[in-house]
């Protein structure tokens, strides 16, 4: 097995090579022989144990366990303990979950702050398979038939390639000791109903089993690779990315025969998951929205519209005095004396200085908001009118601002500027007020 090892990293990881290596290690069987892989090839390690406190004194006794082979062996260690059940009760997590976000949460601080460069852990093909099937009884896509990745980010899993026999086998042979998990006897978890009942019924029916899965998974990462490729080439005809917005042109999107797949592989990473919802937001009327934890999509005409989901703060107010040169949030503008007026389209508007009640305001619009639109002398109009005439979509709305002298409108940033300000004969001070 070790020679098979070398052989792996050689060909696939190559780049481990010089490189400070973080080992994630319970003390477990998987664990504890992917140290000693990576101890006989002389690469530099450290172990990093976390203590979940969920097993009470076995806990405590795999946490001494790592650290007697970490002194003996002349490993750096790491270690830490977690009130896990506290953490799952604090955030409304599963136990697994919660053990999951917090070693992988301090793995990356580990990397941060000791100056590591990778974090290995020792999943094996076993693994895979369980996490395939658990992925089939729980619904899932292309991409949860794939399996567990080989490498995530700065994670890497190097055993991936080997059975749990062969780990076992290799074990024994060198004399590896390890810690046995009185929790994985037990059918309380999916998982281990898996592992105890089903999987050794499939390798009944077929001996050689995990590599024909193997195999299987294989031809399904390429499947995957394919989609990507195709996904990323229609996506630029479909899409266009304005600043944290991401527009969909409806147009094109119905267009392809089948846009439900590719609307699933754009947005599956945005968190949503009431993907019957979204696929009828295509068809559905002009306003309709729908939210994942930290996005919105909006349904606006010939569009979709992905957006973060920004709190709209509707009293937030910011004052501009007299003089005053600019103003960096929540816009740039910048405020100058000119001497004539110019022709700038909506990026710019042109006052009498001496017509406006400072200090100046920059709010967002409120419903009841009027304004005397330029050019329309004697004339109001409601803001919410305007923003329909011009066919703003809400997160444009949300995003619109006022400029404001006492309690009148001076200028729909961008948009349009008030009659009651315009630059007539008897003006003296003319400011010019800019949209950078």
């Amino acid at each position: 097995m070790l020679q098979k090892f070398q052989s792996h990293i050689d060909q696939n990881f190559h780049f481990l090579n010089g490189k400070k290596l973080l080992l994630a290690t319970s003390g477990g069987l998987d664990s504890m022989v992917m140290v000693d892989l990576f101890k006989n090839l002389s690469f530099e390690i450290a172990i990093a144990h976390c203590n979940f406190q969920l097993r009470g004194v076995e806990s405590f006794g795999d946490q001494n366990f790592v650290q007697d082979y970490a002194e003996v062996n002349n490993i750096p260690i790491f270690v830490t303990q977690f009130d896990t059940e506290a953490f799952a009760k604090d955030y409304k997590l599963s136990t697994q979950v919660a053990a999951r976000e917090l070693r992988y949460n301090w793995f990356y601080e580990l990397l941060e702050t000791k100056n590591y460069d990778y974090i290995l852990s020792a999943h094996h093909a076993d693994d895979n398979l369980e996490t395939f099937i658990i992925n089939i009884i729980r619904g899932t896509g292309l991409d949860g038939l794939t399996g567990i990745p080989v490498q995530n980010d700065k994670i890497i899993r190097p055993l991936l390639i080997f059975s749990r026999q062969e780990i076992e086998y290799y074990a024994k042979q060198n004399n590896i000791g390890w810690r046995e998990d009185s929790s994985n006897a037990s059918d309380k978890y999916l998982r281990n109903k898996i592992r105890h009942n089903l999987v050794p019924i499939l390798k009944e029916l077929n001996p050689d089993f995990l590599s024909s899965f193997q195999k299987t998974q294989a031809y399904l990462q390429e499947s995957q690779t394919m989609v990507e490729d195709a996904s990323i080439m229609v996506y630029q005809q479909v899409a266009k990315e304005k600043e944290e917005d991401i527009y969909f042109d409806l147009k094109q999107l119905k267009k392809l025969p089948n846009y439900k797949s590719y609307l699933y592989q754009w947005l599956n990473e945005f968190g949503f998951s009431a993907w019957e919802d979204i696929y009828d937001l295509v068809e559905s009327q002009s306003g309709k929205q729908i939210f994942s934890k930290e996005f919105r999509l909006l349904k606006n005409r010939d569009f979709l519209i992905l957006t973060p989901i920004n709190p709209i703060n509707k009293k937030e107010e910011y004052f501009i005095k007299k003089d005053q040169k600019e103003v960096k949030v929540p816009l740039n503008l910048t405020f100058s004396r000119v001497k004539a007026i110019s022709n700038v389209l909506n990026a710019a508007i042109f006052v009498d200085e001496d017509k406006l009640q400072f200090p100046l305001v920059l709010r967002h619009w409120k419903e009841g908001d009027y304004f005397q639109p330029f050019g329309m002398e004697g004339k109001s109009k409601k803001v919410s009118k305007l923003f329909k005439d011009e066919k703003l979509s809400l997160i444009e709305k949300e995003n619109t601002w006022l400029l404001c002298s006492g309690n009148q409108i001076i200028w729909i940033v961008g948009i349009r500027q008030d009659e009651r300000f315009k630059i007539e004969n008897t003006t003296k001070n003319i400011l010019k007020i800019q949209l950078e």
